[in-house]
């Protein structure tokens, strides 16, 4: 199943193995296979792979590497890992620079993402 996902090339794919071998679903539990395959995501763009590998570098104790994927993503519009960053901030694990870079490139992002149009349908879908 996976050498197929893997040759197509899709990376919904590959995060979707990552999961499955990370949480043992439908196949034996391997969280370091599973963050080769997020791994694999991360690099062509998935963002829901890179938080997972900041997760994983993050439970493994390597705390520098998992700020680096946290503040990544922060950047592509991740608040859940901002709110990582902030709490491993307080922890002393990171710095508050990278504390700032995270809420900076958040803010960055979700400002990128405001529209007149995309306002306009969240008003209508809410009536």
């Amino acid at each position: 199943m996976d050498r197929g996902c893997r040759e197509l090339g899709s990376i919904d794919a590959l995060y979707h193995l990552g999961n499955a071998h990370e949480r043992g679903k439908g196949i034996k539990e391997d969280g370091e296979k599973g963050a080769e395959f997020y791994a694999k995501a991360a690099m062509q763009g998935h963002a829901g792979s890179r938080y997972n590998l900041g997760c994983y570098e993050g439970v493994k104790g390597n705390h520098d590497r998992a700020a680096r994927h946290h503040l990544i993503t922060a950047k592509m519009g991740y608040e859940a890992s901002v709110q990582i960053i902030k709490k491993v901030f307080v922890r002393g694990d990171a710095t508050k620079e990278q504390y700032a870079e995270a809420l900076r490139g958040y803010q960055d992002s979700v400002e990128e993402m405001k529209s007149h149009d995309r306002d306009e349908v969240k008003a209508i879908l809410s009536r």
